[in-house]
């Protein structure tokens, strides 16, 4: 846990509503969704430029508390290690800025939300979203910041695929880009990863097709989902050094109960992870991330003028989006003549390591938006 001395101390969420009128945010889908709000925060001020704003985006699990403390809470936002005063993101040079993505559940429009034609939650009557009508949402947002140009887009995981959103919709809005522990389009076997967590859910006869809000939530089913994740999200090395077979009691118990320490681990996350994110959520956004699909020169279309300078970071041990697959995110915008410097970390931590590696990404990063910055 971030001692508070070294965070940027209290801080609050903000939200934004738009596409109020008849015709919403035009999606991928063909469908509109509107009215749309936006749940974000926002750390270090804005210069009178404003050519100091950083975008940062979350991962699947994430939300817009990205640093500092809300009030009340023990525990700081979920990257508060690189976000502060003299941290990889220096709030005392830029202005850093975290949305909650369209379909999430901390606060943006998502399929929790009431339904405005309905008065009931939307369910299943949300629409589907893509990566990219997440990241047409959160132009508006930019703009509402009279914004022109980020400074930075960063984020891992999800949050990585949002960056490179960004760069392929709106690069004249993008100086630079972190994208991290991420890829151009899912494998067969991330979907395939994606389609049990989806199942694992839909199982659950509390699910109710999408409609349990008021009633019971599918909570075993997101346990396992979550389970399945914290599982690829780690690597072999650091689970054997974490848990190894260690027992809980002294013995087995020749029952099925939690006898190893990492059962009763991925139990603990399971559990966790449903008092505070939304079964629906869940299903959308794993969804949103295996129709994500820039491979090719969708990422940067040959005909394109375009000026960004990228650092694209990975880690040895994740083999969940493995090496190769970053890799090859900075050989395609190497193709298209694009300023990009590829970085692997020698970790242990798997893909967890994004949020982990403290010491490694800070050097990295804050040298590069630094040098962004001075242009």
């Amino acid at each position: 846990m971030t001692n508070k001395t070294e965070s940027i101390g209290s801080v609050k969420q903000e939200y934004l509503t738009f596409a109020e009128g008849s015709e919403g945010l035009k999606l991928d889908s063909g469908l509109s969704l509107g009215p749309i709000t936006l749940s974000y925060e926002t750390y270090g001020e804005l210069n009178a430029e404003k050519s100091n704003a950083i975008l940062v985006e979350h991962a699947l699990s994430g939300d817009a508390h990205a640093a500092g403390f809300h009030e009340g809470d023990k525990d700081p936002g979920w990257w508060d290690v690189l976000i502060g005063p003299n941290k990889a993101l220096d709030t005392n040079k830029y202005f850093v800025i975290c949305p909650n993505v369209i379909g999430g559940c901390k606060g943006s429009t998502g399929p929790a939300s009431i339904n405005p034609k309905t008065n009931k939650h939307y369910g299943l009557d949300f629409p589907v979203i893509t990566i990219a009508d997440m990241v047409r949402a959160q132009k508006h947002l930019i703009d509402h910041l009279g914004i022109k140009k980020l400074l930075c887009v960063i984020g891992g995981s999800m949050g990585g695929m949002q960056v490179l959103q960004w760069v392929a919709t709106y690069p004249k809005h993008v100086q630079s880009a972190i994208p991290i522990a991420t890829t151009l389009k899912h494998s067969p076997q991330q979907i395939a990863f994606d389609e049990v967590g989806r199942q694992a859910v839909m199982a659950d006869p509390a699910w109710e097709e999408g409609n349990y809000y008021g009633k019971a939530k599918p909570e075993r089913g997101l346990a396992v989902a979550r389970m399945i994740g914290h599982i690829t999200y780690m690597s072999d090395k650091s689970m054997e050094e974490k848990f190894s077979r260690r027992l809980k009691a002294q013995d087995y118990s020749f029952k099925f109960s939690t006898d190893f320490e990492v059962e009763g681990y991925l139990r603990y996350r399971g559990d966790n992870f449903v008092r505070r994110f939304d079964a629906n959520s869940y299903l959308y956004l794993t969804k949103a991330m295996d129709y994500f699909d820039l491979s090719g020169s969708k990422l940067i279309p040959k005909d394109k003028d375009i000026d960004i300078r990228f650092l694209v970071i990975s880690f040895k041990s994740d083999w969940l989006y493995p090496s190769y697959q970053s890799q090859e995110i900075a050989r395609q915008l190497k193709l298209r003549g694009q300023d990009a410097t590829y970085c692997e970390i020698n970790s242990t931590y798997g893909h967890d390591a994004f949020l982990l590696e403290v010491e490694e990404e800070t050097h990295l990063i804050k040298h590069f938006i630094k040098k962004t910055f001075q242009g």
